[in-house]
């Protein structure tokens, strides 16, 4: 398992669900295209996985 998540803002929030508005910002990522690094954790996974649709994920 790697440590480090590489999460890339790949579809824009507009029309989503507002818990997932405010998930993608928690992520980190406020522009469509943004890529930031997270520690691999089950915490960041569960929010990965609430707005799969939204992101893309990169193991580094």
């Amino acid at each position: 398992m790697a440590n480090t998540l590489k999460i890339t803002l790949v579809k824009s929030t507009i029309g989503a669900v507002p818990k997932h508005k405010k998930t993608v910002e928690a992520l980190g990522l406020r522009k469509l295209n943004k890529t930031v690094e997270m520690p691999d954790n089950p915490a960041v996974r569960g929010m990965i996985q609430q707005v799969r649709h939204l992101v893309k994920v990169e193991e580094i």
